[in-house]
């Protein structure tokens, strides 16, 4: 049993860091909206480390529950609650901030759905498959959703892509 505590400690201290960028793609920009994603994700393998260490990929397995965590997530009510009192940290000077932002604005305004399907397909950079089973729907759907996406995200940001990729 020690042992496989310390295989989930082990796998969370490599894994947590890249969990979290995910779900502040995720959750566009929302960091504390991610940790709670990252917490609940974690919280879920511990709970079935016993099946999850013996997996072929338990990188993948994690970042499933993370996707599906995060969709249940934007389905609930109260998921658009947005604390007002306390003003966002300040993110650290560096060269591409502005690039960021807009990036993380334009995923913003994509449906959770989509906002997962490219952060799945182009930033976790998995197949279609793989998509669609961290989806749990068909790679077809993933296809249209993932060529809609990013045509809304080319909409969204416009002029300013063409501004960016000349940087």
């Amino acid at each position: 049993m020690q042992v496989r505590r310390d295989e989930y400690a082990e796998f969370v201290a490599a894994r947590a860091g890249h969990l979290y960028r995910s779900a502040c793609l995720l959750t566009a920009g929302d960091t504390y909206l991610a940790e709670d994603l990252v917490q609940e994700t974690l919280g879920r393998l511990y709970m079935r480390w016993g099946r999850v260490w013996r997996a072929e990929n338990p990188a993948a397995y994690a970042q499933t529950v993370l996707t599906r965590v995060f969709l249940a997530q934007k389905r609930r009510r109260s998921s658009t609650e947005r604390a007002t009192d306390v003003l966002p940290e300040t993110a650290a000077a560096s060269g591409d901030t502005t690039l960021r932002l807009t990036l993380l604005e334009a995923l913003a305004r994509l449906p959770a759905k989509d906002r997962a399907v490219i952060v799945l397909r182009y930033w976790e950079d998995r197949s279609i498959q793989e998509t669609a089973d961290a989806m749990n729907t068909s790679s077809a759907a993933v296809r249209t959703r993932c060529s809609r996406a990013l045509a809304r995200l080319r909409e969204l940001l416009g002029e300013d892509l063409a501004e960016y990729a000349a940087t």
